[in-house]
């Protein structure tokens, strides 16, 4: 069956469906319950402080609301566009969550200093999860907005919405350099890294039956 006529009736009536889908949400409450800690742990982390030619001579400048109107923007015309595909969602849950878990991997074993000038973009929903009451300045490798944002270009249905997104993506990653509150290299490993998480979920759940190939996830 192709992929766009599996409907939520349907996805839901399959056990390995509702498996995939509460397990994945179980993982990124875990995540989401275990990134205080793990925040607090890489603040008073030492980290690396790079030589980066391109942020030396760009900003830094507040884009704050710029940056929040194009990610949550993006983020509600790419999932408004998918929320009647199921196995889509899915997938996206999953990479999603695999995304958390590869950047708190690459922040312990990467630990980077935050850049010259950074002017702290405050998020006041995910603000929540940093630590004490100040900023955490140190969420650098790879770019979260970067790499939701390339997610979210990977999800979008064929078209302009897909087009849409990609833009977006290109959009964010400049203007979390503008900010200085990533380097450089932060934001170009955040799209093969959304990639990555897209594949490996493709695949885990083909794995455990809740995907077949032919619905060509």
């Amino acid at each position: 069956m192709p992929l766009e006529a599996i409907t939520w009736r349907r996805a839901l009536a399959r056990p390995v469906f509702i498996r995939a889908l509460v397990s994945g949400c179980i993982v990124g409450l875990a995540v989401v319950w275990a990134l205080p800690r793990f925040f607090t742990w890489i603040q008073a982390k030492p980290g690396l402080r790079l030589h980066d030619p391109v942020l030396a001579v760009w900003g830094p400048g507040n884009v704050t609301w710029a940056t929040f109107a194009v990610l949550y923007g993006t983020l509600l015309l790419v999932i408004a566009s998918i929320a009647r595909k199921p196995m889509t969602m899915l997938q996206g849950l999953w990479a999603y969550v695999l995304i958390l878990l590869m950047r708190m991997a690459c922040m312990a074993l990467f630990t980077l200093e935050p850049p010259p000038g950074i002017i702290p973009l405050v998020d006041p929903f995910t603000q929540v999860f940093y630590p004490a009451a100040d900023p955490f300045l140190k969420d650098l490798f790879f770019s979260g907005h970067t790499a939701t944002l390339a997610l979210m270009a990977l999800l979008a249905p064929k078209g302009w919405i897909r087009w849409a997104a990609m833009v977006a993506t290109a959009c964010i990653g400049l203007l979390v350099m503008v900010q200085h509150v990533h380097w450089t290299v932060d934001v170009l490993a955040a799209i093969p890294a959304a990639r990555l998480a897209w594949w490996v979920a493709q695949h885990l759940l083909r794995a455990t039956g809740a995907v077949t190939s032919s619905e060509g996830v």
